[in-house]
């Protein structure tokens, strides 16, 4: 028996996810009584299906050498997904805010069809969770998504699971790296322009980083949060949003003086959905520098509880889906 694998997406976290799952072939075999295979795998050039299974080192050695991972040519890749036979789709194709791009459209087509869904695609969840929730629901499948918010940092999985019975009253976090990164620049006396150089210098940022400090990236993740946790109903409009562009060398001069630091805290309750810089007193949970991600947690019985990981990275994310795709797993054994 095996739980049947196709990644939609075969960049750096999709080959991740591929060495991920062969990493750990044998604790799941030995947990499951099951494999979890890799039976098709498409990017935006080419695509591979075989029912009896795929060799993920085969895979990641084909688009390392010749950039793609397939032989076939990808016309559409809802029709290559509707021409297969698979249980999961994991999607990790590149995200889109404005439309959900292709992503939303593999999304769709999985549930539709009785599939389960594994993605860190923002995209389609801050512009349409809750037709996607719907539609798993009808259809008796799991959409699972931890990685779309923190990475490696199980925000989800904690708040869901692990603190179920509390009433979570508020979720803050720091949920961008790149902008935790220029901020924590700044803070050691360097103007806006010359931390964002140097955080694209060490691939922090991307060329374009207009998503990360305009706080759209944050944002998404607001919205999975408010979501998922909270039950709202909202999609990225319903944000109040403002990015990290504005900020000076005087700001942050002016707050290290009273012992604060400034950061792009991203806040869901019932009442607010907020990104903003905001201050944050130097040695609380949320003043980390670097690239981390950290969220507080408030919560009635528990008080505030905090975490924090590294929110993005090939094996980091991969790690999250491999997660998810265990507890499908897990679900799908207890419930036979």
């Amino acid at each position: 028996m095996s739980m049947d694998i196709v990644i939609a997406g075969f960049g750096t976290v999709g080959q991740g996810v591929a060495e991920a799952i062969a990493m750990r072939k044998d604790l799941i075999r030995e947990a499951f009584g099951k494999e979890a295979r890799i039976v098709g795998a498409f990017d935006s050039s080419s695509a591979i299906y075989s029912e009896e299974g795929l060799d993920p080192s085969v895979l990641l050695a084909n688009k390392s050498g010749t950039g793609r991972v397939g032989d076939e040519p990808l016309v559409d890749g809802v029709a290559f997904l509707e021409s297969i036979d698979y249980d999961v789709l994991v999607e990790v194709s590149p995200t889109n805010i404005e439309t959900g791009g292709s992503g939303l459209h593999h999304i769709r087509s999985a549930l539709s069809n009785g599939r389960h869904v594994v993605t860190v695609n923002k995209g389609p969840l801050a512009l349409a969770f809750g037709e996607l929730s719907r539609l798993a629901q009808a259809n008796g499948v799991e959409m699972r998504y931890e990685g779309s918010v923190g990475g490696a940092m199980p925000i989800i999985n904690l708040c869901r699971e692990s603190l179920m019975g509390q009433n979570i009253d508020s979720i803050m976090g720091i949920l961008n790296g790149t902008c935790n990164f220029i901020l924590s620049r700044m803070d050691d006396g360097l103007p806006f322009e010359q931390a964002l150089k140097e955080a694209q210098e060490l691939g922090y940022a991307e060329t374009d980083p207009s998503y990360d400090i305009n706080g759209v990236d944050t944002a998404c993740k607001v919205v999975i949060l408010a979501n998922s946790v909270f039950g709202i109903d909202c999609t990225y409009d319903d944000v109040d949003v403002t990015g990290i562009t504005a900020i000076t060398e005087e700001a942050v001069a002016m707050a290290a003086d009273q012992n604060y630091c400034i950061r792009l805290i991203g806040e869901i309750s019932p009442e607010r959905l907020e990104v903003s810089p905001r201050l944050i007193t130097r040695g609380h949970p949320l003043s980390v520098t670097g690239t981390l991600n950290v969220a507080q947690v408030n919560t009635d019985l528990a008080g505030p509880i905090s975490i924090s990981g590294r929110g993005a990275g090939r094996m980091e994310t991969a790690s999250a889906i491999l997660s998810d795709l265990l507890a499908i797993m897990r679900s799908n054994v207890n419930n036979k």
